[in-house]
């Protein structure tokens, strides 16, 4: 039964947005393996990493900005699930962004611009066949409608 996913981040600079997919896939409980590989300056080490990690039928998740070619290149090597999750950035006002979203013909990397919906879009990859990571994902949701509920009677 998978329970982990695997975070290939473009550089170190993209560490602390990995930090918090990591966060919430704690809570629900689900092991997290991040690692440095750009598809663009070491795409042999890139390949290598998503080959020994698909063994196990993880989900991936990547994180690049500016030019993304490791989710399209994660995505185009492996049978396994892939997430984009590039990092907001203004210095081209987020048109950055389209690096992620247009991908060729039968490449086809989930975008999800959220930290915390990336980590809840593995859990819900995952909790597919654990019934365990079903029953937490169900708890998270409820948490979410309570906290509506909450901030609803808070304003009247």
């Amino acid at each position: 039964m998978n329970r982990k996913v695997v975070i290939i981040m473009g550089s170190k600079a993209d560490l602390d947005w990995a930090n918090q997919i990591v966060n919430v896939l704690k809570g629900f409980g689900i092991e997290s393996v991040t690692r440095i590989a750009s598809a663009h300056k070491v795409p042999l080490k890139c390949y290598e990493l998503i080959k020994h990690y698909e063994k196990e039928n993880v989900v991936f998740i990547t994180i690049a900005g500016m030019s993304n070619a490791l989710s399209g290149f994660t995505d185009a090597q492996t049978h396994c699930p892939v997430i984009a999750c590039p990092p907001y950035s203004d210095k081209f006002g987020g048109a950055d962004v389209y690096s992620s979203l247009r991908m060729p013909s039968g490449v086809a990397p989930l975008t999800i611009l959220s930290t915390e919906n990336a980590a809840l879009a593995a859990a819900k990859i995952i909790g597919l066949s654990n019934p365990d990571i079903q029953k937490k994902i169900a708890e998270y949701q409820e948490k979410k409608r309570i906290e509506i509920e909450e901030a609803d009677k808070n304003i009247q």
